[in-house]
């Protein structure tokens, strides 16, 4: 049956009392605000899944320790900042903090002041540092000066073993450089304490050399270092060359020290006169980029694919750029990696759907259980209204029996005011949500019987003679008495 609401208010107008009522609402407002419920909470979650990725993919800031001041470490750290915070839809920024040296960057690491830190591997590395790339590989460069007039070549020094006695001038100011030599010296057997230590900072050590302030040298840097190849080339004198120490037993020192390695010099590599002409057999130990335990992987795995792709860009301006290799992988890996790191190397790198899916997937559960909550509890709420609407449905029926042997025009009109009443409790219900469209339709039945039952009352009633009427009326309320 087809409920017309308009037809079924316009036949409950005839009671007395209803001739001021307003209109009731149509169903259709309730489909409407159900709608915009619906398009409003659909809204929320787009809102809520913008903001996520928007918060998930907002530019980062690391913190990153290094040093010392004015040494090819810093210039390089600071041409990766600038290429990285200029670079479009960076992921990461750089922000870099200025420490006395690899020791001091370390520390800063291990005290939670940087995320991450330019050390030396074979220095003590904190215990919350992890592997990021390794920034250059260093060698050990050992050597004597030619002999001057009057004077024979070092003291006719030509292996380590007999540095005994001698004093050796170390580059550079920092200690780890001292301990590399006394780690050599351990090795054939030379008593660092039967030795003199002079160290000289790196822009004072051309000077010192010229002035010939030791027997022997030693210096530690990457192959293509400028400060090693000044200092060798300070050595030359006379039109003689310097004698490089062979650290023949590299292998044996590795062995001892994982932090070290057994390398080569290749010949040549440090031009001109002062070039060694043969490969020089030597160790090797690397500076390492690493990161704080702790820091997101997403974000390191990031940095880490943005600083081997701003690599290429910065190797003509840096040469030094282009010796960042990735970092060991190996579960015995000296410093352990990252595992942002490892994701980037081993091509396992997450999107932002991996990262993030499990969290959208169960917000949507959790949004679809609450709004199936919500609907039972405002059914729920709605129980006593559903309630309240069938006993009047019940009463509508009751009164409709009675019209059909009512004597009373005055009683009819009574039930037919009582039946606007609960039309419009009705017509409310259904607007708020209480009862659906088919109890509506069940009782606009109703409604339209009892309508029909007091319109062939009232016709018949009013038919009948006045005297015929009372007597029934007397009759009927004698035999109830």
């Amino acid at each position: 049956m087809e409920l017309n609401l308009k037809r079924l208010f316009a036949r409950s107008m005839t009671g007395p009392d209803l001739t001021e009522a307003p209109p009731p609402p149509s169903p259709r407002s309730t489909k409407r605000r159900l709608t915009l419920v619906m398009l409003a909470g659909a809204l929320a979650v787009v809102g809520a899944l913008a903001a996520g990725y928007h918060v998930a993919m907002r530019p980062v800031t690391l913190r990153i320790a290094v040093g010392p001041a004015s040494s090819d470490d810093i210039k390089v750290v600071q041409a990766l900042a600038q290429a990285l915070n200029n670079a479009p839809h960076s992921l990461v920024r750089l922000r870099p903090i200025q420490t006395d040296g690899a020791s001091a960057s370390a520390q800063a690491l291990a005290d939670g002041k940087a995320d991450l830190a330019i050390i030396r591997g074979d220095l003590d590395v904190p215990k919350n540092a992890q592997a990021v790339a390794t920034l250059r590989k260093n060698v050990a460069v050992l050597w004597v000066p030619p002999a001057t007039k009057g004077k024979k070549a070092g003291s006719g020094i030509t292996k380590i073993a007999q540095l005994t006695g001698h004093r050796i001038g170390v580059v550079g100011r920092t200690q780890a450089n001292v301990n590399l030599l006394k780690v050599i010296l351990a090795q054939y057997g030379v008593d660092p304490a039967k030795v003199e230590i002079v160290q000289f900072p790196a822009n004072e050590a051309v000077e010192a050399i010229r002035s010939q302030k030791a027997d022997a040298y030693v210096a530690a840097g990457p192959v293509n270092s400028k400060i090693t190849s000044d200092a060798i080339a300070a050595s030359i004198r006379d039109g003689g060359t310097p004698k490089f120490l062979a650290i023949d037993a590299a292998e044996a020192i590795a062995q001892n020290h994982p932090m070290y390695e057994a390398s080569e010099i290749p010949a040549g590599s440090f031009g001109g006169a002062g070039r060694p002409e043969d490969e020089v057999k030597t160790i090797s130990f690397s500076h390492h980029i690493v990161a704080r335990r702790g820091v997101s992987e997403s974000t390191i795995a990031a940095f880490t694919r943005q600083l081997f792709a701003v690599r290429q860009s910065l190797k003509n301006e840096f040469p030094l750029a282009a010796k960042i290799e990735t970092p060991d992988t190996d579960k015995d890996a000296t410093i352990p990696v990252h595992p942002g790191a490892a994701a980037f190397v081993d091509g396992e790198e997450k999107t932002f759907l991996d990262r993030y899916s499990d969290y959208i997937w169960w917000g949507l559960m959790a949004l679809s259980a609450m709004g199936s909550a919500g609907a039972w509890f405002a059914g729920y709420l709605k129980k006593d209204e559903r309630n309240n609407n069938n006993s009047q449905r019940e009463r509508l029926l009751d009164m409709l029996k009675v019209a059909r042997h009512c004597d009373s025009t005055e009683e009819l009109d009574q039930m037919q005011a009582e039946a606007d009443e609960i039309l419009r409790d009705t017509l409310q219900c259904f607007e708020r949500g209480a009862i659906e469209q088919g109890t509506l339709t069940a009782f606009n039945i109703a409604l339209e019987q009892f309508h029909n039952a007091v319109a062939d009352r009232k016709a018949l009633l009013i038919s009948l003679p006045q005297n015929l009427q009372r007597a029934g009326a007397q009759f009927r309320s004698a035999g109830t008495a």
